[in-house]
């Protein structure tokens, strides 16, 4: 067609021709592309993995998520896909995103380390906590992240990890709570979670929020609860959930800023705001923080990002492993007497108090830990986007053994949870809580066993949950003679899981030991 010709064509003759034109460029484009993609499989020895079902569009499954989600089910429920389907790997759809699912550690190991460039957090991620969180360690990629992790690292070194003195304080409330329960059945769960609350916030800017004190319904202690719920909503809706913003969101999130902005401003104005006395040699996170950054939103958003997993990680911790003592007499019974034999029992005169270096060295305590996090990591589900074309090394065709081609703009989500409970790794009693099985067999090797992430992402404080999560399990049972189940018809233990997963209810009835300091 000449110009001039092209140039007396009507309105809506030209609008069809220039929508054919594209739809046409759009379709040889998708060619090319889907050309190329299946090339460089072939070239790579690429299959495609086994694909589950999950109705038009994924709507089916994201309907039966959603139900299971309603529950406090939802941990479960995608652990059950790899039971159903009796693959490592499968690919299903949710929405317009093809999802790999994997509990593979070959793939797992390549997605979190050895191509660990070619994965990113994803934007339904950063979408999801940034109105709350902002720009730190758990929301950045690339140089941001970078900048994050080597700016608090250092804050993490084993000086300031070792230090139970703060700790013992906030623990120290948290048995006289248990002890005026009596023999009345109480759940410790909320507990728990001030607990770590108060010694998190002491930790990281000097001064606890003091929440087991005030009740666990206190001011910024609810505000971060109901956050943490408005963040689930917005990773869950996605994309919706960036078309309304709910008046409640906005308030919780502005009461947690102005409770952490308080101290960041005291922090970046120490000389008209000084420590007491008491204080003047105590480590505080954030006054070290300060000294290598004065940008006053990368430092509460820095501080949010570090609150989120020194309470909740930790309060699950504790929260499970009491579970699992308390449903498991004879655990209980053999840890308490190892720890009897390290530190003596709460009766005046006979014990004494913890350390870091003497908590490392009661090796069934270590046991009890490591299998109750094998059972219950802290962070159960978690996935990754691929940000280029790139490949699996296993999952793909019938038998699951070739490689899978991932092409950019992927999501692969692996689940810690069901990693951990595979039976050709940890044995026919994979589900059973036993910690015997970790003096007696090479388990929790290598990417078999990832309580803490793995790779460059690996947690920063893993020794800091480790010693706050073991000193308080050790004062526990120093000072009761037996904790039980306070509702033994309770067979099934049912999870609280926002972004990381602790019980719902630790709901037990406990003994004291006689002459109890």
């Amino acid at each position: 067609m000449e110009l001039q010709q092209f140039a007396t064509l009507s309105p809506k003759i030209l609008a069809l021709f220039l929508a054919t034109a594209y739809v046409l460029l759009q379709l040889i484009t998708a060619a090319i592309t889907t050309y190329q993609d299946r090339k460089f499989a072939r070239a790579n020895g690429c299959r495609a993995p086994r694909r589950w079902y999950s109705g038009p569009y994924g709507l089916i499954e994201f309907r039966r998520f959603m139900q299971a989600a309603n529950k406090g089910q939802h941990v479960e429920y995608v652990a059950s896909r790899w039971e159903k389907f009796g693959a490592h790997t499968f690919v299903m759809r949710s929405f317009s995103t093809e999802i790999i699912n994997t509990i593979d550690p070959r793939n797992i190991q390549t997605i979190l380390a050895t191509k660990f460039k070619d994965f990113s957090l994803g934007p339904a991620r950063r979408n999801g906590f940034h109105a709350l969180f902002g720009e730190g360690i758990f929301t950045l990629d690339g140089k941001g992240w970078e900048y994050s992790r080597t700016l608090l690292r250092p804050q993490f070194s084993r000086d300031q990890v070792a230090d139970v003195d703060m700790l013992d304080t906030h623990v120290t409330r948290l048995l006289n709570l248990m002890k005026e329960a009596g023999s009345e059945p109480v759940d410790l769960q909320p507990w728990f979670f001030s607990l770590t609350l108060d010694s998190a916030t002491e930790f990281l800017f000097g001064e606890s929020a003091d929440s087991l004190l005030m009740g666990d319904q206190a001011g910024f202690a609810y505000a971060f609860n109901r956050g943490l719920e408005w963040v689930m909503w917005k990773l869950r809706f996605r994309k919706l959930a960036q078309l309304y913003e709910p008046k409640e969101m906005r308030e919780v999130n502005a009461m947690v800023h102005g409770f952490v902005d308080r101290y960041v401003d005291m922090a970046l104005n120490r000389d008209k705001h000084p420590l007491p006395k008491e204080a003047e040699d105590k480590y505080i996170f954030l006054d070290a923080v300060v000294a290598d950054t004065r940008d006053r939103k990368a430092l509460r958003d820095q501080m949010l990002n570090i609150l989120l997993a020194g309470r909740d990680t930790t309060a699950g911790l504790i929260g499970w492993t009491i579970y699992c003592l308390a449903w498991h007499p004879h655990v209980y019974r053999k840890l308490r007497a190892e720890l009897e034999k390290a530190f003596g029992t709460a009766t005046p005169g006979v014990w004494k108090r913890p350390t870091f270096e003497s908590l490392k060295d009661v090796v069934y305590l270590r046991h009890v830990l490591n299998e109750v996090l094998r059972l219950y990591p802290s962070v159960p589900l978690n996935s990754r986007d691929a940000i280029r074309d790139t490949i699996l090394p296993a999952g793909g065709g019938p038998d699951g053994h070739s490689p899978i081609f991932i092409k950019k703009g992927t999501r692969v989500q692996y689940s810690v949870y069901q990693l951990h409970r595979r039976k050709d790794i940890y044995g026919p009693d994979a589900n059973e809580f036993r910690p015997e099985r970790w003096a007696e067999a090479k388990v929790g090797r290598g990417w078999d066993y990832l309580p803490f992430n793995g790779g460059p992402r690996i947690c920063l404080g893993q020794q800091y949950a480790l010693t706050e999560a073991g000193f308080t399990v050790t004062r526990i049972l120093q000072h009761f003679e037996s904790i039980t189940p306070g509702d033994p018809s309770v067979t099934y233990p049912h999870m609280l899981s926002t972004l990381t997963m602790s019980p719902l209810r630790c709901f037990v009835k406990m003994v004291p030991v006689r002459r109890d300091n």
